[in-house]
């Protein structure tokens, strides 16, 4: 499993993968609990970068 912990590298893996979001639009979209991610322990969010290619594929940004 390929995975990061925290926002600012889930925002870098974006950025490398030509999908660019903010801090905030990625804090949104936890609070709404819309992307895929865990938090096992409080103050620690793991992004499996699968899950995340896959919800990416499934939302594709519109330009």
């Amino acid at each position: 499993m390929r995975k990061v912990y925290g926002t600012q590298r889930l925002i870098e893996y974006l950025h490398s993968v030509d999908y660019p979001m903010t801090e905030e639009e990625v804090n949104n979209l936890l609070l709404r609990k819309v992307i895929p991610h865990l938090s096992p322990i409080n103050n620690i969010i793991i992004f499996n970068l699968d899950h995340i290619d896959w919800w990416i594929k499934e939302n594709p940004k519109t330009t």
